[in-house]
């Protein structure tokens, strides 16, 4: 039996039921999301969480040899999401509201299931850190992430691709025989399906989300899965570990002790200084669960089934740059937070292997949780607030309660989904219709299928993918294995050709990548697209001076092309001028760079990250005083990636000598060489 109800347990027993489950919409000052990247993206991927080969003669083996099991290294085939903004407005997100007597959850189904708020009745506390705006952020593997809630995370080491994304969203059966919430999607980096099932029984005060993810493939899959919860940075984290490692932006990885690390208390976040993760090293047989709790000793725990055995603690610090960008991805003024997390894996930079036909699929529950505030903040043992901790949480919710909830909630995951919430991608639904996968629980319909899938489809039914009607940016490509077969198979004409280029290229085979793109280009009415993925491709080479030559050839062609200055057009100028300027300064072509700056759209130049270019450029001409004047007058970079410190080296070169980098630029993640 199971339970997790106020007063203690109780039996499960199906009953009259009052968990509500509704539509709602959230206003919010925030940004659109704003078109994605049309430039596919053929770099390597950026993540700051790598370390190099000497950190594994540390590691325990099974940790070492997840941290090299097939790591990313592209986005493709998705697309980078770069379009938005800083420029805040009321903003109405779709929201769906699970909801009983004791706990509202409010998720918000179009951007990555997150679930944006906790809200416990009876005591009237948000249990999350719950962002007062949308602000998307570069964070995300494919760019657009946001912070708060509790997120999804799947995929790959890093924010999941499916951050801003939608996922489908219905009412299912719970089992207790009441409703509970299920979002799904086709997680595109690894192609495997996955499953978030979000229901409260009738008194609880713990929601539970039962969570699958699937290997349909004849070949072992990576699998990736954190969920990310954030909290009020001034609550102290407790979980049941002494030990945990420790990654910052240095990247290095280090075995540290918990909680006192080079003499300070680490489990209060505001304690460091600079942005950090801390990996508890949870004991095989205890159990895994995470606390967040104020003064009071007040707050969240999150719990779950064993297989779910990671734990973590990620701190912004109380320096300048975690404190910056604390007010970047929020709204000044509003307080700080910090994430405790729980994934597949000791850490973040492993992925576990998934065999084929196989699954994974686990119970988490969150909820309210008190605990003597003497015990858990006075200064007392370690090991004393741990257990005061994990009493608590025993009181409120077994440890049986939780394996008898799972238990329960699979016979449910495949329960075909009732009324349908929201709609979530076709690239599932196109999937399916390939291969004539059968996945109970998780429907991938054809309905679904839009405009972006509509030429793969017509590839799968005539093995010909159909050229554009019209010129315009290309549109995504699918790089798996046997659509790059399919594309091999087609007839060569230039779209095909294209499109296989790209295919190749996330394969390795550069050499007949770069070969399918030069057939295209001898018979493409547009070109750019194809001397862009050669630019790429020459610079990947080191023949910068070649691949400086194709980005001008490319941008003259995209300007001669481009019909009008309506946002597609806007885009790719905009992707392809920004490459284009950054290879051509790298060769010393100052000229040919600001002749590509002269010919972007008047509003893409008054972009943060554009002025920042502008900045580099007036720097290679030597006009340093207006470059500094850039500075002065004020930008935002908007899409400023995790991690990036083009600011401060853009400023160095800028500014007089001696003079600190302003504190609004100032979003450093490490100790800089002076510190």
């Amino acid at each position: 039996m199971f339970h997790g109800h106020r007063g203690g347990p109780r039996p499960w027993r199906r009953e009259a039921h009052v968990t509500e489950i509704r539509r709602a919409v959230l206003t919010l000052p925030g940004v659109p999301l704003g078109p994605d990247n049309p430039l596919p993206p053929l770099r390597p991927l950026d993540e700051m969480h790598e370390v190099d080969e000497r950190a594994k003669e540390n590691m325990p083996l099974d940790m070492a040899r997840q941290v090299g099991y097939r790591p990313l290294r592209s986005v493709l085939p998705e697309r980078i999401r770069d379009g938005y903004g800083r420029d805040r407005a009321p903003v109405d997100l779709d929201t769906i509201v699970i909801e009983n007597d004791r706990l509202r959850a409010t998720v918000l189904p179009g951007l990555g299931g997150r679930v944006a708020s906790l809200f416990h009745k009876p005591t009237a506390r948000e249990l999350l850190y719950r962002n007062p705006v949308f602000q998307p952020a570069d964070f995300a593997l494919n760019g657009a992430w946001f912070s708060g809630g509790i997120e999804w995370n799947i995929g790959a080491t890093g924010h999941t691709a499916l951050s801003c994304a939608p996922l489908h969203a219905a009412r299912v059966p719970a089992p207790d025989g009441g409703d509970m919430l299920r979002l799904w999607e086709w997680e595109r980096l690894r192609d495997l399906p996955f499953q978030v099932d979000l229901w409260l029984p009738d008194g609880s005060d713990f929601l539970y989300v039962g969570v699958r993810v699937r290997n349909p493939h004849e070949k072992p899959a990576p699998t990736y899965w954190w969920s990310n919860i954030a909290v009020p940075e001034e609550h102290r984290v407790l979980a049941p570990a002494d030990e945990a490692w420790y990654f910052a932006y240095e990247r290095t990885l280090s075995r540290v002790p918990v909680p006192e690390y080079e003499g300070v208390d680490r489990t209060y976040p505001l304690n460091s200084e600079f942005p950090a993760d801390y990996f508890y090293e949870v004991e095989d047989g205890r159990r895994r669960w995470i606390a967040a709790l104020d003064d009071a000793g007040h707050g969240l725990v999150q719990t779950s089934t064993d297989l779910l055995r990671g734990r973590k603690l990620f701190v912004w610090g109380a320096g300048t740059g975690g404190r910056r960008w604390q007010e970047w991805l929020t709204e000044p003024g509003t307080g700080g937070y910090s994430e405790i997390q729980a994934g597949l894996a000791r850490t973040q930079l492993e992925h576990v292997r998934l065999e084929p036909d196989g699954e994974f699929s686990w119970l988490e529950a969150y909820g309210p949780l008190s605990a003597d505030a003497n015990t858990v903040h006075g200064g007392g043992s370690w090991g004393r607030a741990v257990d005061e901790v994990e009493r608590r949480l025993a009181d409120a919710l077994p440890r049986a309660d939780v394996d008898a909830a799972y238990e329960a909630w699979r016979v449910c995951a495949d329960t075909e989904p009732g009324e349908r919430l929201a709609v979530g991608s076709g690239w599932g639904a196109l999937e399916v219709l390939r291969t004539g996968w059968k996945l109970p629980g998780t429907p991938f319909e054809e309905s679904t299928l839009g405009e972006a899938q509509a030429p793969w489809r017509e590839l799968l039914d005539s093995g010909a993918f159909p050229e554009r009607r019209r010129v315009g940016p290309p549109g995504p490509t699918l790089v798996s294995p046997p659509w790059r077969d399919m594309l091999e198979t087609a007839p060569a004409r230039p779209q095909s050709e294209y499109h296989l280029g790209v295919a190749q290229w996330h394969a390795g085979d550069r050499a007949q990548a770069v070969r399918s793109w030069e057939r295209g280009l001898e018979l493409a009415p547009s070109l750019w697209p194809f001397l862009r993925c050669l630019a790429v491709a020459d610079a990947a080479d080191g023949n910068t001076e070649r691949a400086a030559d194709r980005y001008a050839e490319a941008f003259d062609d995209l300007c001669a092309e481009r019909r009008d200055d309506g946002e597609p057009w806007r885009s790719a100028c905009g992707a392809l001028g920004r490459e284009a300027i950054g290879v051509l300064l790298a060769v010393g072509r100052v000229v040919d760079a600001r002749g590509v700056w002269d010919r972007l759209h008047p509003a893409t130049r008054e972009r943060g990250r554009f002025r920042l270019i502008e900045a580099q450029l007036l720097c290679a001409e030597g006009d340093l005083g207006a470059a500094r004047a850039v500075f002065d007058a004020g930008f935002e970079v908007a899409d400023l990636r995790e991690g990036a410190e083009t600011l401060g080296e853009v400023w160095q070169r800028a500014a007089p000598p001696g003079d600190p980098l302003p504190p609004r630029y100032d979003f450093r993640m490490r100790p800089s060489a002076t510190d």
